[in-house]
């Protein structure tokens, strides 16, 4: 071996021992950088042989972890049982807090979108909050889903991702949550809430929830309950279908209504003239053609309905039909009485004769024994706890 590669060996070694050397140092400068920017004393809460430390609400208003009830009431077979009620909401004591400062109503509704009272029919503006929560999720015509949290929920936070779930199908959907103040209230700004329910409504006048409209309600549900910190509790589908076909029974049973035809003595009327008589006689005439009887003693609504049964570029009918629809007007307004007197005065106006779908005369005694037919109807809606024209009832029948 010549001494130039004796030279060259030598010089590799000390390469090598030089590269060495200086990863070691490397090394030893980070361990020491690290020891330095973690040597306070910080608790590992991983590591921690306890439960992690409580989180402090106190700036929220509230202290509390709540554990949502059991599973939510149960919806009774308003055809079998109609007597018995559905559970009510459970109303859980909340943990100590100090006093929430109320949240004015016309604050609460400056939005259309948040206002609970517009997707109520029946229900007036001054109605108190705990009323409301019980018509927006009705434990008997709505599937109740709560949603736990493992802390208080604003309604400010929550409120933008529970608009985006406002119906499935054309089953509507609710929220109600547990106020401070130990009632459920509808979901408003400014509002703090220590339990939430979601009900989406079992049936509707065409339709019961079906499985597929379920299904996309616990989707978009759970998507929700992560936007807001929440936990759905779904009840089990089949026990929800089984509810749904049975409500939707029910409805189906009571989806009454009926009809008083006026047919002209006469010539067929000019249709000009008669809008003015059925102005005259109290009718609104709607921009769509229709005219409406409206309960102007109980402050709005209808009472019911009549048709010209022609087209609205029809220059004369023939015939009119006046049209009650029965579970959607309460028994106190006396609906299929004003009916039939308001068909009594078009008859001295119009000069026509009140008559059946065939054409056959309607009597007084014929009236009558209908008039009775309707109130035993009302019977039955009542003992079935879904009055006649109440909130639960319009809901159903809309």
């Amino acid at each position: 071996m010549t001494d130039f590669q004796m030279s060259l060996i030598a010089a590799g070694g000390v390469f090598v021992v030089g590269v060495i050397s200086y990863n070691k140092w490397q090394e030893y400068k980070a361990r020491k950088s690290v020891e330095r920017a973690f040597a306070h004393d910080h608790d590992d809460v991983l590591m921690q042989g306890g439960a992690a430390p409580e989180r402090d609400f106190a700036s929220d208003a509230l202290r509390t972890e709540p554990v949502l009830d059991g599973a939510p009431a149960p919806h009774h077979d308003v055809l079998i049982e109609p007597s018995v009620m559905a559970e009510p909401l459970q109303h859980a004591a909340p943990g100590p807090a100090p006093a929430a400062a109320p949240v004015p109503a016309a604050a609460a509704r400056l939005d259309p979108a948040l206002d609970p009272v517009a997707g109520l029919p029946a229900v007036k503006p001054d109605t108190p909050p705990a009323q409301l929560a019980e018509n927006l999720v009705d434990p008997l015509i709505d599937c109740l889903i709560p949603l736990n949290s493992e802390g208080p929920l604003r309604g400010d936070r929550i409120l933008p991702a529970l608009l985006k779930l406002r119906r499935v199908g054309n089953k509507p959907v609710h929220f109600v949550g547990l106020a401070v103040n130990g009632d459920w209230e509808p979901i408003v700004r400014g509002g703090v809430y220590t339990k939430l329910q979601a009900g989406v409504q079992l049936a509707t006048r065409t339709t019961a929830l079906n499985e597929i409209e379920y299904s996309e309600m616990v989707t978009r549900l759970r998507a929700v309950a992560d936007e807001i910190g929440a936990e759905p509790e779904v009840p089990d589908m089949i026990e929800v279908m089984s509810e749904a076909k049975t409500l939707h029974r029910f409805v189906a049973g009571h989806d009454a209504q009926l009809g008083v035809n006026l047919a002209s003595t006469g010539a067929p009327w000019a249709m000009a003239t008669l809008i003015g008589a059925l102005e005259n006689a109290g009718f609104d005439v709607r921009p769509d053609g229709k005219f409406v009887m409206p309960d102007k003693e109980a402050g709005g609504g209808t009472l019911f309905t009549l048709s010209t049964n022609v087209t609205l570029g029809a220059d004369t009918t023939s015939r009119l039909t006046l049209l009650l629809d029965v579970p959607c007007v309460a028994p106190a307004r006396d609906g299929f009485g004003k009916m039939v007197a308001c068909a009594k005065d078009l008859v001295q106006r119009l000069d026509a004769a009140i008559v059946d779908d065939f054409d056959q005369p309607l009597t007084d005694q014929t009236l009558e024994e209908i008039a009775g037919q309707v109130r035993e109807f009302y019977q039955e809606m009542e003992a079935a706890d879904v009055a006649a024209g109440s909130t639960r009832a319009l809901r159903l029948f809309s």
